[in-house]
């Protein structure tokens, strides 16, 4: 699988560039494809690596309190709290589709917006919630490269079919996963533009 810069608050994505509001020059993007993309899954996969990237761009070089800032109240969304939720996403694809036992890391029924309401100004919590989220994504990543079949239905139980407990197939999965990276990543954009005014990619 391709190695890819792990997540965190600092990367090296915020060094000087030839245009001053993007992270990394154009030509070095690494969100940019560099290999065909031959099939329905390298398409699907690529679109996700791609969004992964840009939620960890976004984050880049922020402290705890800026990473935990509630930037468009009353919303409790912040840029670290979309870092939990992301990870919570990444436990529920494998709940749906292999049924694998990954109980809430944040949330809870008593409170659905642990992910959210937790995510405070402590460099311990931001440490521990991009540690929590390599860790989930890798698991996705080989829960994924065990299947040959795009077509292969849920063993766990689903909520994105047409009804709870319904049948989806990872081809469904992916794509509704791929479009959760992307919806939060234009919360992204406007958290990090209302933290340091930094826009651009």
């Amino acid at each position: 699988m391709e190695q890819r810069e792990q997540p965190g608050p600092t990367s090296r994505w915020t060094r000087a560039t030839v245009y001053p509001d993007m992270w990394v020059d154009p030509d070095d993007d690494p969100r940019e494809t560099t290999g065909a993309l031959v099939d329905e899954r390298d398409v699907l996969l690529d679109a996700l690596r791609s969004y992964r990237l840009t939620l960890e761009m976004k984050c880049a070089d922020l402290d705890a309190e800026q990473l935990a800032r509630r930037s468009v109240p009353p919303s409790t969304m912040s840029l670290l709290g979309l870092v939990r939720h992301v990870t919570e996403d990444e436990r529920h694809v494998r709940r749906i589709m292999t049924g694998e036992d990954a109980p809430w890391l944040y949330r809870s029924e008593a409170h659905r917006d642990g992910d959210w309401d937790g995510a405070v100004a402590d460099p311990a919590v931001v440490e521990e919630a991009f540690l929590r989220w390599r860790e989930e994504m890798a698991a996705t990543d080989r829960m994924v490269d065990g299947f040959d079949d795009l077509g292969a239905t849920n063993q766990g139980l689903s909520d994105l079919g047409a009804e709870p407990g319904g049948e989806i197939s990872l081809r469904e999965l992916l794509l509704a996963h791929v479009e959760e990276y992307a919806r939060h990543c234009g919360h992204a954009d406007l958290l990090r533009e209302c933290v340091d005014g930094r826009v651009g990619q």
